[in-house]
């Protein structure tokens, strides 16, 4: 697999790290306008590009990838306000898009039991629920996109929760969300369900980065030879469809 590396930091060097020992080819790294445009002079065959860069960045490169007709797995979160139109362009011109808020599979299993917990606890109103979310003091966007995937599951599922808070909140109908942003904590998320008798949790902790790269790079094989929009949900269907 010959792969187009867009952002160079701790996650674009440790899939660079992973792909090498996988044996797949990192074409070139983008990382800044000049590179593009030093890629553009010198193509080279591209089966796949992973983006994981900047919310201010994100969309400029899916497009980038559209005009050049490349497949991109993108990782970026906090671009939201362009997803709709991007979606949209992905469609239209018919390319290959695969974004995730989180590409671990521990976490899209978390995903999965998420929604399996709120069908049960929609039906236990004694309970109040709250999201917490740690993270690397380098993260951007807060809270982080795990977090806002996991509340919206929620809302759907609950009908007394009808939108999210960045912060503690006395209403009911608000499902809260703590960030916290400590020393280089990879990612960890929390989902507790709290009552006067007891409380309920479920809780992802990330180890390292390894996690994101592997469902990365499997995403990128995945998407191969298939043209639209995709996310996780999709490539988990695929994996585990039969436990639905």
């Amino acid at each position: 697999m010959k792969i187009l590396l867009l952002g160079y930091g701790k996650m674009g060097k440790a899939i660079e790290q992973k792909s090498l020992q996988e044996g797949y080819d990192i074409v070139a790294k983008i990382d800044s306008p000049a590179d593009w445009e030093m890629f553009l002079q010198n193509r080279k065959a591209v089966d796949v590009a992973i983006e994981f860069t900047t919310p201010k960045s994100a969309p400029e490169n899916i497009r980038n990838c559209f005009r050049e007709n490349l497949p991109v797995v993108c990782g970026t979160t906090g671009w939201e306000s362009e997803k709709e139109s991007i979606i949209r362009e992905c469609h239209d011109q018919n390319k290959t898009l695969f974004t995730a808020p989180n590409f671990s599979l521990g976490v899209n299993i978390l995903f999965m039991l998420n929604r399996y917990l709120a069908a049960i606890m929609a039906k236990t109103p004694q309970y109040d629920v709250m999201i917490e979310e740690i993270h690397h003091i380098h993260k951007m966007d807060t809270p982080s996109g795990t977090a806002k995937a996991l509340a919206q599951d929620i809302i759907n599922l609950i009908q007394w929760k009808s939108q999210w808070t960045n912060g503690e909140s006395s209403k009911k109908t608000d499902l809260t969300i703590v960030s916290k942003r400590e020393d280089e904590i990879p990612g960890t998320h929390i989902i507790r369900y709290e009552s006067a008798i007891d409380d309920i949790e479920l809780k992802h902790t990330a180890k390292n980065r390894l996690g994101f790269v592997h469902g990365a790079l499997l995403a990128a094989k995945w998407i191969k030879n298939k043209t639209g929009y995709f996310t996780m949900d999709d490539l988990m269907n695929d994996l585990f469809g039969h436990f639905k």
